[in-house]
């Protein structure tokens, strides 16, 4: 997942901090190749649990091999990315180590004083940002939003020092059996990495209106997306929401077509290169973030810029 590439990014900086080495630990079954690629963006060491059983993610198998690796080296700080697995695999293992786990952070940073890490997240539905340390108990503990962080930089050929685990399993350890996997046929969303995003609110009025954002999007060789409010209202799939309760994004350029700009959409997308905004409303909060802000009817706007760009 490019989550596991940008927690090796802002590891490096929090390893450097602290003092420490920054370490991967990859689960799989035939994986031990795709330590050159963890190497290659940053880590030190890269502890390899390869085992038949490991082949699909379980709670129960994955929990328990890295929690004897946590067991046995002892680290500082643990980063998992804020994924569907990320987010079952982290309170399991907290709580078998028996520590605090900070949920869904947007920015961890080292405290100069003391060495702790502390992990930001919102709170009160966006309203705030709270700043949360684990002050007595390790390791630290956090899962961290996709798409927020900076990814590591790619080294072509760097080595570094790969630990074998030892993996056994007894009858009972595991709990579930993977009978099948379906995958959903239709459109892929990728929008965390997505270069150009054009998304849509409740301002573009109806469901329709998003046929004229995949003009633009695909004129750009982008994607759409949407706020909350018109997933809400059915017009779009969850997969396609940008927000706190969203994907966050970081675009290089993200349009904001009929987006008022609450607080909770903000957090999802604030960090674009540049953000173009168009709204009708002249007072809407979207003008207070944006790069370029555009007063107008989205209908007449949108068809505008597709014609300067065919030209």
């Amino acid at each position: 997942m490019p989550v596991a590439i940008e927690l090796l990014g802002e590891g490096k900086k929090l390893a450097k901090e602290v003092g420490t080495d920054l370490c991967a630990i990859l689960c799989g079954n035939n994986v031990s190749e795709l330590s050159n690629e963890l190497f290659a963006y940053g880590a030190d060491k890269v502890y390899v649990a390869d085992n038949p059983e490991l082949e699909n993610y379980r709670t129960d198998a994955y929990a328990k091999v890295i929690y004897e690796a946590i067991s046995e080296y002892k680290p500082e700080i643990v980063l998992l990315g804020a994924t569907h697995i990320g987010r079952d695999l982290g309170p399991c293992l907290a709580v078998k180590c028996n520590t605090g786990l900070t949920a869904d952070c947007t920015r961890v940073e080292i405290d100069s004083k003391d060495k702790k890490i502390k992990q930001t997240r919102p709170a009160f539905g966006g309203n705030l940002m709270a700043t949360i340390v684990c002050s007595s108990t390790r390791p630290q503990m956090s899962t961290v939003r996709p798409g927020v962080m900076d990814k590591a930089t790619y080294e072509e050929g760097r080595k570094g020092e790969l630990i074998k685990l030892n993996v056994e399993f007894e009858e009972g350890d595991i709990r579930t059996k993977v009978i099948e996997v379906v995958k959903k046929a239709g459109d892929m969303v990728s929008l965390t990495d997505a270069n150009i995003i054009v998304a849509g609110g409740m301002g573009i009025g109806k469901a329709d209106g998003f046929e004229l954002l995949k003009k633009l999007a695909g004129k750009l060789g982008g994607t759409i997306a949407a706020s909350r409010a018109c997933v809400d209202a059915g017009w779009i799939d969850h997969s396609y929401q940008v927000g706190q309760t969203g994907t966050t994004v970081k675009p290089k350029i993200y349009f904001a077509c009929g987006i008022s700009g609450t607080i909770q959409h903000l957090s999802g997308m604030q960090n674009s290169d540049y953000i173009v905004a168009i709204n009708k409303n002249e007072n809407a909060p979207i003008f207070e973030v944006a790069d370029y802000g555009i007063v107008g009817d989205l209908y007449e706007v949108i068809p505008a810029i597709i014609e300067q760009l065919n030209k």
